[in-house]
């Protein structure tokens, strides 16, 4: 690859894709397909910004063969030109390279371990029994808790806080603000007043995983709280103790998870959805924006819950008429059962 961007060539390599143009051409980075320039290359991935194409000015534009045939213009051929982009966008990435530099105001305890490579910026706290693996960076003012690990190349942004007992795998992200370990939600009333109960286990945090900002993971009652290899978790997300998620399932922005639910594999659950606890979802599932899950699921498939968006004079005269079902199916039940008496 050269340095000041990449010829059509070196991408079409990159991806195990097809070329056709000029194989020559470089590119300097990404951009949309309406306002790339001469420089940058562009995807077009939905039917609805195909009427850009003739119009953009850009270096290339990776697209489907279907799309390319007629196209006057550099083209590189994928059957999901999204996948295309999200690999390309990982050579274009500005990384914050591990530069195996502790700062001089990081706070390590003696008893921490610390291997080569790792990068721990200005305010880091290393607490007693720690192990930071190789190549892991650290961000400003991030605190690692006693007794944790940090699995080889993983990277940590600043201001995170992870609290005692708290593992991470390798190559896994994890955004700003984000908080492992802290304690479940876990209570008992004696009539007058709640007691809480001491969450005693850990959290258990894969390889390959992103955790977004401001995200919580609670620790385990008794046993660990677990997200396993390849979850993807977005901003602002709740995950209860000893809450279990399976590997490659990936949750949007601010969705809450209650204690000891289990979440299988290759699960997809958007954004606000409420998961109440103890329940188990099955492998494949995917969960719909704003859906309130309140029992478990034993087969994969699509679920929602909730209404979708009406004007608000609508909705009011909606919500009246959901008052009055359970009277219309007393009603209806009547009438079929006085005709069928008939």
């Amino acid at each position: 690859m050269t340095q000041a961007g990449f010829t059509l060539q070196e991408i079409s390599e990159f991806l195990s894709a097809e070329l056709i143009g000029n194989p020559d051409c470089k590119v300097e980075s990404i951009a949309t397909l309406q306002n790339a320039s001469k420089e940058q290359i562009a995807f077009v991935s939905n039917t609805k910004y195909q009427r850009y194409l003739a119009e953009s000015q850009a270096a290339a534009i990776i697209m489907t063969r279907e799309l390319a045939e007629g196209f006057v213009g550099n083209v590189i051929v994928m059957d999901d030109p999204y996948l295309g982009y999200a690999k390309l966008s990982r050579l274009f990435e500005r990384k914050r390279e591990s530069a195996g530099s502790i700062h001089v105001n990081a706070v390590i305890h003696p008893t921490a371990k610390i291997s080569d490579g790792v990068t721990l910026a200005a305010g880091v706290v290393i607490g007693a029994d720690t192990e930071i693996m190789a190549d892991v960076i650290i961000g400003e003012n991030t605190v690692v808790g006693q007794g944790c690990s940090v699995g080889k190349g993983s990277i940590i942004k600043p201001n995170v806080t992870l609290y005692d007992d708290v593992s991470i795998g390798s190559d896994s992200l994890i955004h700003s603000g984000a908080v492992l370990g802290s304690d479940g939600f876990g209570f008992a009333n004696d009539g007058e007043k709640w007691v809480k109960i001491a969450q005693l286990g850990g959290v258990r945090i894969g390889s390959n995983v992103e955790i977004g900002a401001c995200t919580t993971i609670d620790r385990g009652a008794l046993e660990n709280t677990v997200i396993s290899d390849g979850v993807i978790l977005d901003n602002q997300i709740q995950i209860a103790h000893n809450v279990k998620i399976g590997k490659n399932t990936a949750i949007a922005g601010c969705t809450a998870v209650a204690g000891s639910t289990k979440i299988g594999d290759r699960c997809t659950i958007a954004g606000a959805c409420g998961i109440t606890g103890h329940l188990d979802i099955a492998d494949g599932t995917h969960i719909t924006a704003m859906t309130l899950v309140s029992k478990s699921i034993d087969k994969p498939g699509a679920f929602s819950s909730g209404t979708g968006m009406m004007p608000h004079k609508q909705w009011k005269k909606n919500v009246v008429r959901f008052k009055q079902l359970d009277d219309i199916a007393r009603r209806l039940k009547s009438i079929e059962e006085k005709i069928s008496k008939d």
